[in-house]
């Protein structure tokens, strides 16, 4: 067989697994309406609602909208009730600038206070609601936890505004990627990635979650990876994306390498490497450490090789 020989080099070097990946949007929400009435106006598919805009109309054009928190509508809000779902309302209003944060922080922020009706009936008559102006009665807002992005419309209009009305993602791009289980202890939160786009450009990205349980059983179960994109605008225009993400799992500064290709099989057990040079051939026991499969490179220790040396390699 024919050879090649490649240099010893002492570099730093990343161990990566590749996976196919879907790219769209993160978070799935069903928006139900809590109220009565009949539908009147509903948003299109793929559009993006916000803190206090519109989500869909009711009977004479009355709006129900978009309110940012955890705690799903419940109840009537009115003066003097308190909760969390009324911290949450505050805090709305501050942020859309309807009322002064150290006015609500005085009063308590989990406390309906005056200030929350007077900013309340701000963000009202900007909406056009005519009726009850500083309340927010059961159905007329919908908490979610982010902005959505209207991925199906299941109300029709002319049908009841109470139950199923959207379903919605969240407005925040991520790669979804089906990790099979056995690769789960490879992946951590943190975790560096680059993304390859249908293009074949790459853009680089973090591991925002990784799944506790595994969907399906024996050899084709998998879990739930969530990739948060440092760039979103890199990926504008794309959605439900076949993508192929490259998962940093662990790195080394200033290791020694050789390519991979290199390594040979030790009877015993184990790797060795065949050095050439002046005084000819002779094989140097290693112990292999770090694989980086997308340079072709190995991590190599426990070994008397030294940088610049020279090891066979198969011919190209």
């Amino acid at each position: 067989d024919r050879t090649s020989t490649a240099v010893v080099a002492r570099r730093s070097l990343s161990s990566q697994t590749q996976v196919d990946a879907t790219l769209g949007f993160a978070g799935s929400y069903a928006v139900a309406g809590k109220g009565s009435g009949t539908l009147t106006w509903l948003p299109a598919a793929g559009r993006v609602i916000r803190e206090g805009q519109v989500l869909y109309r009711v009977d004479n054009a009355s709006p129900v909208f978009l309110l940012y928190g955890t705690v799903p509508a419940w109840r009537a809000l009115s003066v003097g009730v308190t909760g969390a779902d009324v911290t949450q309302l505050n805090r709305d209003l501050v942020a859309l600038g309807y009322a002064d944060s150290a006015d609500v922080a005085e009063l308590g922020w989990d406390f309906f206070s005056w200030e929350t009706r007077y900013a309340l009936e701000l963000l009202q008559a900007h909406l056009g609601v005519v009726a009850p102006a500083g309340a927010l009665p059961l159905g007329q807002a919908v908490f979610e936890p982010s902005a959505i992005r209207v991925t199906s419309v299941t109300g029709s209009l002319g049908g009841s505004a109470s139950g199923a009305v959207l379903s919605a993602t969240s407005a925040r791009r991520a790669v979804t990627v089906a990790l099979n289980a056995d690769q789960q202890t490879e992946v951590t939160a943190g975790d560096k990635v680059s993304v390859t786009l249908p293009d074949g450009s790459t853009t680089p990205g973090r591991v925002a979650s990784v799944g506790k349980v595994a969907s399906g059983s024996g050899s084709s179960a998998t879990i739930s990876v969530q990739v948060a994109l440092k760039h979103p605008s890199a990926v504008a225009g794309l959605d439900q994306a076949p993508v192929e993400v490259a998962i940093t799992t662990g790195s080394v500064a200033s290791a020694l390498v050789v390519p991979v290709d290199a390594l040979l099989a030790r009877a015993g057990g184990g790797y060795a490497v065949e050095v050439t040079g002046a005084g000819g051939h002779h094989l140097v026991r290693v112990s292999v450490g770090v694989f980086d499969d997308a340079a072709g490179l190995v991590q190599v220790t426990d070994t008397a090789l030294a940088a610049g040396q020279r090891v066979v390699v198969p011919a190209l």
